[in-house]
């Protein structure tokens, strides 16, 4: 199952409508934000039908997965837009992303935490825009686009410092461009440590280079440490987030 998805999940009162780019979309967002209502929709509309008052449009089913025998479900499951709460914790289990793995369903998981075990893009990680009856999706870190301009990276300081995610074949390319310019270049040896990186960063002009498809359990906190290192930018080759073309590394 590939492909944008638009979803619309609608009853005389509320409105839902949302589009679906990966296989995993995180809805983040506060209480009473309209999340748990979401859910609830869905629920009605498989228990009581057309007899419920719900209406969903998509080219793809869509339904709700929880309970203990969630594991016994899921493999029964095909090519269907999955929905499931933070209410769930085993969304939190290896053996949970084991079977995201596997499927071939798309999955919507409405949270409030990070969940480390899934490789979510950043660029799929929304809270829920309500503007009276109608809700839609907007991106949590759509303003990381707008940090810093083209205009601000190309007009910015040669950086000292340039910190690669990976250790394979992503670090070995940039690191040969850093030799070029005799810039150091280091690995971070993976997502996790990232955030050690940063911390240990000073103020001195750094660029970050990450990979945005599958950092978005890392976000949260990488979001608010870029805040307290000005001299850091922030680039994703995958595009979700980035300050300029890495060509401007001079």
């Amino acid at each position: 199952m590939k492909g944008k998805y638009h979803i619309i999940v609608q009853n005389n009162r509320l409105r839902y409508e949302l589009d679906i780019r990966r296989n995993i979309t995180i809805i983040r967002g506060d209480s009473a934000t309209g999340k748990t209502k979401l859910i609830e929709l869905l629920e009605q509309a498989a228990a009581f039908g057309d007899g419920s008052g719900v209406e969903i449009f998509c080219e793809r089913p869509c339904r709700t997965l929880g309970g203990q025998d969630w594991n016994l479900v899921l493999p029964n499951i095909h090519e269907e837009i999955i929905f499931l709460d933070e209410e769930n914790k085993f969304i939190k289990s290896q053996e949970f992303a084991a079977a995201v793995k596997a499927s071939d369903d798309y999955f919507v998981i409405i949270t409030r935490e990070d969940l480390p075990n899934l490789p979510y893009s950043v660029e799929e990680i929304y809270g829920i825009h309500t503007s009276g009856r109608y809700h839609d999706l907007k991106r949590t870190y759509n303003e990381l686009y707008h940090i810093y301009s083209t205009e601000e990276f190309c007009g910015r300081k040669k950086p000292l410092a340039v910190v690669v995610e990976d250790s394979h074949s992503g670090y070995e390319f940039f690191r040969a461009v850093c030799n070029e310019r005799e810039i150091a270049c280091s690995s971070a040896g993976g997502k996790p440590n990232l955030k050690t990186v940063m911390s240990n960063l000073n103020q001195e002009p750094a660029l970050v280079i990450t990979d945005g498809a599958a950092i978005g359990s890392e976000m949260n906190e990488l979001y608010q440490l870029m805040h307290h290192k000005p001299g850091a930018v922030f680039y994703s080759t995958a595009g979700g987030i980035h300050t300029g073309p890495v060509s401007q590394i001079q």
